[in-house]
């Protein structure tokens, strides 16, 4: 494996995330991630794999693109129309919440009705935190 050069990734990102982006906040929604974490890119700390997969995915970049930069490569630009359009309006709380409990009892049929409300209750919290459901 190629020595990776985070600095060079770190500029890289920044400069397109502001080309595409108003903020931070706005690119890290748009990635999945929180802000501290796209902070840490752009500051050139090491992160997860799966961290810059989605740093790819916000910056319309093939995968790969982030770790092929920190290598000495360059980015591919995705065609627009292969990436999915981000949903703009959040969730609607009662909409997540009846997804989340029939996914959880089709995966987890001898949990209880508890286990599953408790299950779905902190999955809304955590994406509701995350700004992907409305208030």
């Amino acid at each position: 494996m190629a020595t990776r050069d985070l600095r060079r990734l770190a500029s890289r990102v920044k400069a397109h995330r502001m080309e595409l982006y108003p903020s931070r906040l706005a690119a890290a929604k748009a990635a999945g991630i929180s802000k501290d974490t796209w902070q840490r890119v752009e500051e050139a700390e090491s992160v997860r794999e799966s961290t810059y997969a989605k740093v790819d995915r916000a910056l319309r970049w093939e995968r790969r693109s982030s770790i092929a930069i920190a290598e000495g490569g360059e980015p591919f630009l995705v065609d627009d129309a292969e990436v999915p359009a981000v949903n703009k309006e959040p969730l609607r709380p009662e909409v997540l919440r009846s997804a989340a409990f029939s996914a959880a009892r089709a995966k987890l049929p001898t949990a209880s009705i508890g286990d599953l409300d408790a299950f779905t209750d902190e999955l809304v919290e955590v994406l509701r935190r995350s700004g992907n459901v409305a208030e």
